[in-house]
Order: structure tokens, then sequence, then C-alpha cells
């Protein structure tokens, strides 16, 4: 007791030691983020973005998506029973900035992918009301009349590759080909571009065959949206404990 009082009594003395247990508990948390490629476990199927995905996510950021849909689902059963598995580390491991997200205004995105049509996509980013009449969101049919600008597209892959994403010369030297080859069932490269992407899908994605579009790029990117991992091995392991 006579310490303590102590301790309350010198306000310098107070301060040092608040400096020195919020330095201790700022070093407990922080030192692990040195050795992340130790603490994330690698998870079967999840890959960088293709190029046109990676587009996408770029046109998704620059629309501030993020600030009404989150890409994190918690392990709260609520919300597992609504949006599907709970999130891995591994699954925004290629993710920079990462989309966890703050607050949900919409639904979260992190299971999107392959729920619901192409199609249903195109209507719900032109006019958001026409499949969800409750909706507030705004609609953004500029995105199905303006072209997307890949041109840089290597650009962005190298700037991923500088802070860790995987991608290979050959992926950054092709980028632009692929871009249009995930657009094209019938592109000659359609193999190749498999083989650096597996499990991408391929289709025109905004159904306008003229021109590749911003629409193109986000359906693109949201439609691989939790479609990496097979979840089912994870929900049988759940099972048996």
């Amino acid at each position: 007791m006579f310490r303590h009082a102590t301790i309350e009594k010198n306000s310098i003395l107070l301060t040092v030691l608040v400096l020195i247990v919020v330095s201790i508990g700022g070093i407990v948390e922080i030192s692990p983020l040195f050795y992340l490629e130790s603490t994330i476990e690698k998870v079967k199927g999840v890959r960088p973005y293709s190029p046109l995905e990676l587009a996408g996510r770029n046109v998704y950021i620059r629309e501030g998506c993020y600030t009404c849909h989150s890409q994190m689902i918690r392990s709260l059963r609520d919300e597992v029973e609504r949006y599907g598995h709970y999130s891995l580390a591994a699954e925004s491991m290629y993710d920079h900035p990462f989309q966890w997200g703050s607050k949900r205004t919409g639904p979260d995105l992190a299971r999107v992918g392959g729920r619901y049509s192409d199609a249903w996509h195109v209507q719900h980013m032109i006019n958001p009301r026409s499949v969800v009449p409750e909706s507030i969101m705004p609609g953004y049919p500029f995105l199905a009349t303006t072209a997307l600008n890949f041109d840089r597209i290597a650009d962005d892959l190298k700037a991923n590759r500088a802070v860790g994403v995987p991608y290979d010369d050959t992926m950054i030297e092709v980028a632009v080909s692929d871009v249009r080859t995930q657009v094209d069932p019938d592109a000659d490269d359609l193999d190749a571009f498999m083989e650096r992407y597996p499990g991408a899908q391929v289709r025109d994605f905004d159904g306008n065959p003229q021109m590749i579009t911003e629409l193109d790029a986000l359906i693109a990117y949201l439609q691989v949206l939790g479609t990496m991992v097979d979840f089912s091995a994870y929900e049988a392991q759940e099972n048996l404990r």
C-alpha cells in the first residue's frame, strides 16, 4: 500500500512506469508482425489475384466500397450462420491493404463469390434497388460504360510483389494479355493462364463482349471472394470435435 501511494503521488515516477508497461505491451503485440510468414498458416488454394481481379479490387477501393462492406467474418454463431465459415488469416495474406472494414452498412462480402450470378451483380451495380428494394447503396452505372484502363496493370503486380505477393517475372510480363484472356474463354493462352492462376473464373463478366469494362473487373473480383479455400475439410474436422 505504501509503495502504491508513493507511485500515485509522484507524477514523474508514475509516468515512467506507465511508459515501461506500455512499451512492454507494445513489444509483445508488435514483435510477431516481423515474423508474419511463420505466424500465418498457409492454406491450400489461396493464390495471388489475377490481373483482372486485382484491377477490380482497385476499383472496389477507389469507389470506397470498404466503407460500407466488411470482408471479415468473425467466429460468432450468428455471423457464421449468415455469411459462412469464419475468415482465415491466410485469406487476406495477399491483400495490401486488407479489406476487413470497420462497419457494415451493407452485408459482409468475404463469401460473396458465387452467391449471385454475374447478371445479378450487373443489375445491382447499375440500380441496387432493382434487386434489393430496401438497399440504400448508390448506383454505379458508369462502371458498365467505362473501359478498364489496364495498360499499367503490370506495375500493380510489381508493387504487390515488393510487399511480398509472389508474382513472378512471367506473371508481370504477361499481365496485360492475362486481363484479356480472363474475359475470353476461347483465348489461345488460356491453359497457361489457368496454370498461373488456378481456379480463376474465365468469362465475359458484364455481358458486354464489345469492351473490357471496369464492371468486368469489379465482378471478377467479387466473384472470387471466398472461393479459393475448400472449407468442407475444415467443417469436417470441426464436426469431429
